[in-house]
């Protein structure tokens, strides 16, 4: 299998931390793909027409995306621990999972507004009603930790992810402020080896 990717993107590190948890990384041939909302890779639209990452191309020849389809994927083909449940447990897993997606989706939409659209153009209550967005997912997280603190699923794969891009593109956010449960859980959860094999470059 081969991973279109980029190391900065927190959807790429949620497929290789899927990856590293199901056995998997080694199966995988990473190949560095730039994928810009105002340019589109060439290399990248042969396989996804989106122009995105992470795409995954399969031994088979097929080309997977987005994240949630690949991590889907990984999971089904694992002959070992699997982070998507069966019955209720599964739609609780991937509630947890589209709220810590939405909450990169705003996230990643604050980072181009601030970086990428000309300071003259740029829409302060567009960038407040995406903080507001990060703020109640948040929020939500704390909330839903006590239950779930213990679990290793695609809902805590995906906010963890979801966490360490706040801690590498908005340090100043100061998330853990008021957040006690998810700042521990994060400290711990952090450690684990597929976290640390996947952390964004520093500096």
């Amino acid at each position: 299998m081969k991973l279109l990717y980029a190391q900065t993107s927190p959807y790429v590190r949620k497929v290789l931390v899927v990856a590293h948890e199901t056995g998997q990384a080694d199966a995988i041939e990473r190949v560095p793909a730039a994928a810009l909302p105002t340019e589109r890779n060439p290399e990248t639209v042969a396989h996804n027409p989106l122009g995105k990452i992470p795409t995954l191309i399969t031994a088979e020849g097929a080309a997977l995306f987005d994240s949630r389809v690949i991590c889907e994927y990984l999971d089904a083909r694992s002959a070992g621990p699997r982070l998507f449940p069966a019955g209720e447990a599964r739609w609780d897993a991937l509630a947890r999972q589209a709220l810590a997606d939405g909450l990169l989706d705003a996230a990643l939409l604050t980072r181009y507004e601030r970086v990428m659209r000309p300071e003259a153009l740029r829409w302060e209550a567009w960038e407040a009603g995406q903080l507001a967005k990060i703020a109640g997912a948040l929020d939500r997280i704390e909330a839903d930790l006590p239950r779930v603190r213990d679990r290793l699923d695609i809902g805590t794969v995906a906010t963890a992810c979801a966490l360490g891009y706040l801690d590498f593109r908005f340090p100043d956010l100061g998330w853990r402020a008021g957040r006690p449960g998810a700042a521990a859980w994060y400290a711990e959860f952090g450690q684990r080896p597929s976290m640390q094999g996947t952390a964004p470059p520093q500096g």
